[in-house]
């Protein structure tokens, strides 16, 4: 992980602490990222530990936490601005821990599915390089599927960091640790190391 003294919070939480490189936040009440789509509510209130880049770069952490109330969810995020991000990671619904990811531009999509293992910790990479992400997350720290490839606009600046929201309540304890950023991975595309 880069210096701490650059690293800061977007929407800092009540309860945090941060020791030898390991992140541990509880989310504050009715936290979330969400711009219009379905549910015609805008929210930016959730909450994120992140550095600021520019150019290409992949970042990478591991997540671990108590996935048990609905849209309870922690992962990563990137972001230019508020109408502009991708946020990642398991968000509980439909009764389960689901893996999965949100791309605004302006408007929120969300792309969701069942995550592989019964477990309270996973793994996310995030690569950015020529204008596109490439989205991996892991459930052993090994082998890393896919779960996005897209666009994403260009900026002079980018914030990417640990994520962590509770839209319905507060409380969800979070633990992050493996927070890496590095220059770009350049594997090829169905390369899952």
């Amino acid at each position: 992980m880069e210096q701490a003294e650059s690293w800061r919070w977007l929407n800092a939480p009540q309860q945090w602490s941060l020791h030898n490189g390991v992140l541990q936040a509880t989310t504050s009440q009715e936290t979330d990222f969400w711009q219009n789509t379905w549910y015609g509510f805008q929210r930016h209130s959730g909450h994120v530990y992140g550095v600021e880049v520019s150019g290409d770069f992949t970042f990478q952490l591991c997540v671990e936490g108590d996935f048990t109330t609905l849209y309870d969810q922690a992962g990563l995020m990137l972001l230019i601005d508020e109408q502009r991000w991708l946020k990642a990671g398991i968000e509980y619904n439909d009764d389960a821990p689901m893996i999965g990811s949100v791309l605004t531009n302006l408007h929120s999509d969300w792309a969701t599915g069942i995550f592989p293992a019964r477990q309270n910790h996973f793994w996310l990479r995030l690569t950015h390089l020529k204008g596109a992400l490439r989205l991996q997350y892991s459930a052993d720290g090994q082998t890393w599927p896919l779960l996005r490839l897209c666009p994403f606009p260009e900026a002079a600046r980018y914030f990417v960091g640990a994520m962590c929201c509770s839209p319905q309540r507060g409380g969800l304890n979070v633990t992050f640790s493996e927070m890496r950023l590095s220059e770009p991975l350049q594997k090829a595309l169905h390369d899952l190391s």
